[in-house]
């Protein structure tokens, strides 16, 4: 009877499972918490974006995205649905985003864990591993409780992005033993923290257009709702921009954003703004921008301008109608770092791609050795993108595992 060990009850690792088993081999999955899916159950502020309607390269990072579009092929991208789908979860569809109709990721961490144990996948929890060894064709793991030896291992561990869920980066030693070249990992979709931090905008969120520029030049650039803290900016526009400025400061990087607090100007702002205080003539500038920004926003535009709020728009010089007007547009704040792995969601980098076989995520060092889920170098955006690597690359093992692959 061949013996299969996953290390990682994740939703990677559970995936991993499910399609490994067969009537003829024995699954293990070794858990670290107490519980299984830890993560999976915080995913969305507890309701768990765990799908996306929209799927293309631009939604993903990596060093190697001809690889990462192999990964997730229409192919794989339908067989995960239809996956998910056959699991019996009732999903709603908001702005292209999957949720289940429960809005509880319990709902998926109960439906997964269920059918994972009525397939016979044995679950341990508490159950951590401390080394892992070649051991002929197979491998030796040792835990914290007792020595398992197996056929075919899978790591799928996590990245060391929120390490309080389980995820300390152990993955990345392992498979560092066994010669594999890791992209050194740096947080992904985390708060950023920013020079000469704005205290006074704390806890204001509101609609921007954000434009990252790397070293002078223009990346790239997202909208979306952004959240001014004391120590910087976060929101999901932000996040979709980190991947990008957590490396460029890995690599010593100037990180400038540039925030626009009007993107419902889509004319010139100069005239746009002459208009809008002619016809409110009668309000100050306090009043007039707070007309369309929050009260707080005001205060630090006017103060960055170095202008009073009970002066009049028409009163200004023409000088100062156009450092407004730019600074309303074009915000600019330097990104110095981020909050860290503590808050990041995922990371960007992990197992070079070229190293594995995407067919079966198996490793083309190590036979038997499958990685799946954030230890690979492949992070997405906001919306359900990562788990859909963890479901596709989990699918793909398991299948090549249990023989089930088409």
């Amino acid at each position: 009877m061949e013996k299969v060990v996953i290390i990682g009850g994740g939703p990677s690792g559970i995936v991993a499972g499910i399609f490994a088993k067969k009537d003829d081999n024995e699954v293990l999955i070794l858990e670290r918490n107490s519980k299984s899916l830890k993560k999976l159950l915080m995913t969305g502020n507890g309701k768990c974006n765990y799908f996306n309607e929209l799927y293309g390269d631009s939604c993903y990072y990596s060093e190697d995205m001809d690889i990462v579009s192999k990964i997730i092929s229409s192919n794989n991208i339908d067989s995960a649905k239809e996956f998910l789908d056959s699991l019996g979860i009732v999903s709603k569809v908001k702005n292209g985003c999957y949720y289940p109709f429960s809005n509880q990721a319990s709902t998926i961490w109960k439906i997964l864990v269920d059918e994972a144990k009525s397939r016979g996948v044995q679950i341990i929890c508490d159950c951590l591993v401390t080394d892992i060894l070649k051991n002929g064709n197979g491998f030796h793991i040792s835990t914290d409780k007792n020595d398992y030896d197996c056929d075919k291992l899978v790591l799928a561990t996590g990245s060391c992005a929120y390490p309080k869920t389980g995820s300390d980066g152990m993955g990345y030693s392992f498979l560092k033993k066994f010669s594999h070249t890791i992209v050194e990992p740096v947080p992904a979709l985390v708060p950023l923290i920013i020079k000469n931090s704005i205290k006074e905008w704390d806890g204001v969120r509101t609609d921007v257009e954000l434009e990252l520029f790397e070293d002078g030049k223009f990346i790239g650039k997202e909208e979306g709702e952004i959240q001014l803290t004391s120590y910087g900016i976060s929101g999901i526009c932000t996040f979709n921009l980190t991947h990008i400025i957590s490396r460029g400061l890995f690599l010593k990087r100037k990180e400038l954003v540039k925030i626009n607090f009007v993107p419902f100007i889509k004319t010139l702002i100069t005239p746009w703004m002459h208009q809008y205080s002619v016809k409110h003539a009668d309000k100050n500038l306090g009043n007039l921008l707070e007309g369309f920004l929050n009260c707080k926003l005001v205060s630090v535009i006017l103060d960055r301008c170095n202008l009073s709020r009970n002066v009049y728009y028409q009163e200004l010089t023409n000088d100062k109608k156009l450092l407004l007007c730019k600074t309303l547009r074009s915000f600019e704040v330097e990104v110095v770092d981020t909050k860290g792995f503590d808050f990041s969601q995922v990371c960007n980098g992990g197992v070079k791609l070229t190293e594995i076989d995407y067919h079966s995520m198996e490793s083309k060092k190590i036979p038997g050795l499958y990685i799946v889920g954030e230890l690979i170098d492949m992070n997405g955006k906001c919306g359900g993108y990562n788990l859909t690597t963890c479901w596709i690359s989990g699918m793909l093992a398991g299948k090549s595992i249990g023989g089930k692959n088409d």
